[in-house]
């Protein structure tokens, strides 16, 4: 099980590589679904490579040895873990191979093939290309790095909980997007070791109850089909590693609609002038439209996990 120690460790390692994003109030903004309770945002669209997946993927290739990084590093992605393992392998200067879904982003694509990743597509979601990245790793000899299954990766995610406590310490409740679940294991891991009393609420699409469904059956379940725009959002599975971490220290995992979603990301540029894509608005979204509601006087910190347009216009 991945424990506090690790993510400190982890923190250690890459304050260097990556952002201390700010955590800002939203008092001075329009938010009506929290009018009674205390709002801050973890502001990790601006994060370096545009999300949170930066402090992942760079925990993870720091602790390779030479020979690994020479052989490079091969994932697979919808588009912002992608980006973080360019970042990564481009710091240390490792060659990196993506392998995409037809769904992801072209703005993304370009983007990884500005940081001097290999783009390879395959299949229609991100399990498709998943199984492929695997098959050249063993193939080719080169490092896969998982994007939620790897405890390293994990490490590093949880740091953003640690800099939560930091930046505010007397934080009630964290609601966190969820895909496969590597950031909220992460979170979920540095929060409840540190101030056990924090709640923390997972968000997921209905159109990807990825986690949701496991939790709920106790075992791994694969969804029959994915209905979500919300791309980073959408594997058809988690895997064991990580719902043993949620149905541990996760209290609640709610559902919000890709509409939804959206009018979090419209309100989010429209109060704050921050560009973000679909999944980064699940999180205000659950409190929006009620899907979490919180007591009189709690204080909450919601993630925006990722940088986009999907807001704007």
């Amino acid at each position: 099980m991945l424990e506090l120690e690790h993510i400190q460790q982890a923190h250690e390692r890459i304050k260097d590589e990556v952002r201390r994003t700010p955590c800002l109030r939203t008092r001075f903004f329009r938010s009506p679904a929290v009018q009674d309770a205390s709002l801050s945002l973890k502001l990790e669209c601006l994060q370096v490579s545009g999300s949170f997946k930066a402090r992942g993927a760079s925990n993870k290739v720091l602790t390779l040895p030479a020979p690994a990084r020479e052989r490079g590093l091969v994932t697979a992605s919808g588009g912002n873990h992608g980006l973080g393992v360019a970042y990564a392998g481009r710091r240390i200067g490792a060659p990196v191979h993506v392998y995409l879904p037809a769904s992801t982003p072209a703005s993304k694509v370009e983007k990884l093939e500005r940081w001097g990743a290999r783009v390879v597509f395959e299949g229609e979601v991100w399990d498709d290309a998943n199984a492929a990245a695997q098959r050249a790793a063993e193939r080719d000899g080169m490092t896969y790095v998982h994007p939620f299954a790897d405890a390293d990766v994990m490490a590093g995610q949880g740091t953003v909980g640690l800099e939560i406590l930091k930046q505010s310490p007397s934080v009630d409740t964290v609601l966190v997007s969820i895909g496969g679940g590597g950031l909220i294991s992460g979170i979920a891991t540095a929060l409840k070791c540190s101030k056990p009393g924090v709640k923390v609420i997972g968000v997921e699409p209905t159109g990807a109850p990825t986690l949701k469904r496991s939790v709920e059956a106790g075992r791994v379940v694969e969804l029959d089909a994915i209905t979500t725009d919300a791309n980073t959002l959408a594997p058809r599975r988690t895997e064991q590693l990580n719902l043993d971490i949620v149905r541990e220290r996760v209290d609640d995992i709610v559902l919000v609609e890709d509409d939804h979603m959206r009018d979090a990301a419209r309100w989010l540029w429209f109060e704050m002038g921050l560009a973000v894509e679909l999944s980064a608005g699940a999180a205000v979204a659950a409190l929006r439209t009620g899907a979490y509601r919180p007591s009189p006087g709690e204080n909450l910190c919601a993630i925006v996990c990722g940088a986009g347009t999907d807001g704007i216009g």
